[in-house]
């Protein structure tokens, strides 16, 4: 008896342990992702659209330009998100980007959940949560009221209602990942065709990754079906009719967007941050010198993303050699979310869409490292070398954090943080 419940102490401590490690990486995230969250305390790149059809939702159901309709080229389910935290804190730059980082801090408790069950392993668990919490891409995403953090989440609530053998529920999360933007088409694709190759089970792989994701997609369009105000809502008598031609507009913009800009990025160098996106510069006169740098670069931590990188390679090798599921299913979400960018050469495209397949990548990484540790004579030496590996990327992360938060600091500084000519 006495043996029994010291075991049980000593278990009921691990968990106690576990739990401290997992509220200390939440706390960080919480603080990363919300002090100074009003800053800049303006409109950022493409906030002006998606915070402007936000309050377009609030007041009409639909989005408006000065009273009249307006033509906008991704759905509703993205910016009725941003439009909840201007509901609740006021339409303020506090307001337009609070939902977003609650869903940032909510993607890195998922992480820390599937992981636990890809993994079984609290310090597989934990690492996958403590690197996501220290990506540079995934903080900016989750302080900028952007759309590209809420498919993130939703794919990664997916991914989770997947491995968790939740189907129907996953077709719902699915639903509101192509609710933001299309793009979510692909993981869908996928997802679909794995369940039916898997399962074999033809009607309930229709329902799940077909009727039920459109049903929700439909539903996400509810205000501009009571309105008559939205765009090409008077096409036809058939509202319908006039739904799908507006769809046939928003397509005929997405596969014909070839415009310049100039933080436009290949996704061939996506994996290599070949060229973030820069949200935001400033050059403020409060910090000392005569010459002064304020910018919200969307950069991934570099140690983090090049080790990305790598992992794709070794994941994929290990999926080769010995099909484990869960690197499949990894590389599934990971390579659906990237690989059909890649068609695309031509179309304007930018870094910070990588957001969408961010935490796979996370995933990837942590899988490799599992794989690592699978010999248990080196496991503790590899160990050392994995917490090792996270201390140079935590440096990593904090040598950048100002550019991740829009903090001011000379001009030398914010240079010296340019590593690559194409960060300027």
């Amino acid at each position: 008896m006495s043996a029994l419940m010291t075991e049980l102490q000593q278990r009921l401590s691990r968990r106690q342990q576990i739990n401290i490690g997992l509220g200390l990486i939440l706390l960080f995230a919480t603080l990363t992702r919300f002090i100074n969250l009003g800053r800049p305390n303006e409109l950022v790149f493409d906030e002006v659209y998606y915070v402007d059809g936000a309050r377009d939702y609030l007041q009409s159901g639909v989005e408006l330009d000065k009273g009249a309709s307006e033509f906008v080229v991704h759905p509703p389910v993205g910016k009725w998100a941003i439009a909840l935290g201007i509901k609740a804190f006021g339409d303020n730059s506090f307001g337009w980007r609070f939902t977003a980082a609650l869903v940032g801090v909510l993607s890195i408790a998922l992480v820390y959940v599937i992981a636990d069950r890809l993994f079984n392993s609290a310090f597989l668990s934990l690492s996958a949560a403590a690197l996501i919490s220290l990506d540079g891409l995934h903080l900016v995403m989750s302080r900028t009221a952007l759309l590209d953090i809420f498919l993130s989440f939703f794919l990664l609530l997916s991914f989770y209602l997947l491995i968790t053998q939740r189907y129907w529920l996953m077709g719902i999360t699915m639903g509101l990942a192509l609710g933001t933007k299309w793009s979510a088409i692909y993981v869908l694709a996928a997802l679909g065709l794995y369940l039916l190759i898997s399962r074999r089970k033809l009607v309930a792989t229709a329902l799940q990754c077909g009727l039920i994701p459109f049903a929700v997609y439909v539903l996400s369009w509810s205000g501009w079906f009571l309105s008559d105000k939205g765009w090409k809502r008077d096409y036809s008598s058939n509202v319908f009719l006039s739904w799908f031609e507006y769809h046939r507009e928003m397509l005929n913009f997405h596969t014909g967007l070839t415009t310049e800009h100039s933080y436009e990025a290949s996704a061939w160098n996506w994996l290599v941050l070949g060229r973030p996106t820069s949200f935001f510069y400033a050059t403020p006169k409060d910090c000392g010198s005569k010459s002064c740098s304020q910018e919200v670069l969307a950069l991934g931590t570099p140690f983090l993303w090049w080790l990305g990188a790598i992992a794709l390679f070794i994941a994929l090798g290990y999926f080769i050699h010995r099909r484990e599921k869960s690197a499949g299913l990894i590389l599934m979400f990971w390579l659906a979310s990237y690989i059909p960018w890649l068609a695309f050469p031509e179309r304007t495209t930018f870094f910070f869409y990588s957001i969408a397949f961010e935490p796979f990548m996370v995933l990837g990484i942590v899988y490799v490292l599992a794989k690592a540790l699978e010999n248990p004579e080196l496991r503790s030496e590899r160990r050392r070398y994995a917490v090792g590996g996270m201390a140079l990327i935590a440096l990593c992360f904090a040598y950048f954090f100002p550019l991740f938060v829009g903090g001011v600091m000379t001009y030398s500084d914010w240079f010296a943080r340019m590593w690559f000519s194409n960060w300027i």
